[in-house]
């Protein structure tokens, strides 16, 4: 299975000659199961046909910030949607643009607001690739964590011979299979993580939730794939969705739904991580019909729904166990009898007590606890606590 399978390639495409070697490139990428995007300067429009790299990659091709019809090309959700951006070529022009923060194209404002790795493959004559300017512009870039990809050695377009080829399609590619190889720190590794919560019947259209999104079970469903783990999420009723395919997800409603099918896949993976906020109680017996509003009070007699965390613990062989725990007082000294009692490696403690943590946030501020060690982290957000999450996970299991 290619290390690309899956993965979002953003290509910018700026004006030079070897423009035409990205057509191949992108067939490429896409055979190995890569999704591909393409953004053009309007000068590159000139060396390739727009039309040609949105039938190889297909997907629209963008060259302008506004097209014809007035439409915007939002060049944030460009960036945000990428897992890694490669300019190639990049001429001396684009690359000068790059490191100095310029933006007068649809190229250069993605690069400014792309949060994924950035790679440029130079491309240009080779008194040019040598001078000064362009060394001290590559130097800057590099600076900046952008990844530059070598010219090579070679016929130029001047009829010279020397330094400022763009490297072929197979460097390209070798330089992108490199990269994600680096990040897949979870290989070979299956995780299992829940997310949501959990909502219990009342009749057929009440029922007992709580204020649980999603969001941090899907934020580490996405990081562990991003590290090469194969991962089955199963959540509860949320409004969080999934572009990411190499991520098996199966939604449920009640806690008996998750229990069944946690219990499907636990015995087989590597790691869980129990996010969800599944409902301690449950009512009784459930109405077959609407209740209606008839007395001044209404008892609803509860029952406990099975222990999935618990019922984990006890059966658990070589699967490291992570569960959460969102608490309003004696935070610490609850986490560690959950800890104990659930037979967990390590737990994950937040507090309602903290600004910006808990339920219905984009940020969350947590601990993560285990026998004999705890570690606090700052708010961030929680695209960030699940790289922690994992980063500490990975240290724990290299421990073993």
């Amino acid at each position: 299975m290619s290390i690309l399978l899956h993965k979002k390639v953003l290509i910018a495409i700026s004006g030079g000659i070897a423009a035409y070697k990205i057509a191949f490139f992108v067939r490429d990428l896409v055979k190995n199961g890569a999704e591909v995007r393409v953004l053009m300067t309007p000068k590159a429009t000139e060396f390739v046909s727009p039309l040609t790299l949105a039938t190889l990659s297909k997907n629209p091709v963008y060259s302008q910030l506004n097209d014809s019809e007035g439409n915007w090309a939002n060049h944030v959700e460009l960036g945000l949607w990428a897992d890694v951006l490669l300019v190639a070529p990049a001429t001396a022009n684009t690359l000068a643009k790059m490191a100095h923060g310029e933006s007068n194209n649809l190229v250069l404002t993605t690069y400014l607001s792309a949060r994924c790795p950035v790679f440029v493959a130079p491309a240009m004559d080779l008194d040019m690739y040598k001078h000064p300017t362009t060394i001290e512009n590559l130097a800057l870039l590099r600076k900046n964590n952008v990844h530059i990809i070598p010219a090579e050695k070679g016929e130029l377009a001047s009829g010279l011979v020397g330094e400022g080829r763009m490297a072929e399609p197979k460097t390209l590619m070798q330089h992108l299979e490199e990269y994600f190889e680096s990040k897949a720190t979870l290989r070979n590794k299956k995780i299992l993580i829940t997310a949501g919560p959990t909502y219990e019947p009342i009749d057929p259209v009440r029922f007992i939730g709580n204020h649980s999104s999603g969001k941090m079970g899907f934020e580490l469903a996405k990081e562990a794939s991003s590290r090469g783990a194969e991962v089955v999420l199963i959540s509860g009723p949320t409004h969080e969705t999934l572009q990411n395919q190499s991520i098996t997800l199966h939604k449920v409603t009640t806690a008996q739904e998750m229990y069944d099918a946690v219990f499907q896949y636990y015995n087989e993976v590597d790691i869980a991580i129990m996010s969800a906020a599944v409902a301690d109680y449950k009512p009784k017996t459930v109405a077959s019909e609407k209740i209606k509003k008839k007395e001044e009070t209404l008892t609803i007699e509860l029952v406990k729904n099975p222990d999935i965390l618990k019922k984990m613990g006890e059966t658990k062989t070589n699967q490291f166990l992570v569960g959460f725990a969102l608490e309003t007082n004696n935070e610490v000294v609850h986490a560690h009898e959950k800890l104990q009692k659930k037979n967990l490696n390590a737990i994950v403690l937040n507090s309602l007590q903290d600004k910006g943590a808990g339920f219905q946030h984009t940020t969350n501020k947590v601990s993560i606890i285990t026998s004999d060690s705890q570690h606090d982290f700052e708010l961030k957000s929680k695209e960030e606590v699940a790289k922690d999450i994992l980063t500490f996970i990975e240290f724990q299991i290299r421990k073993k």
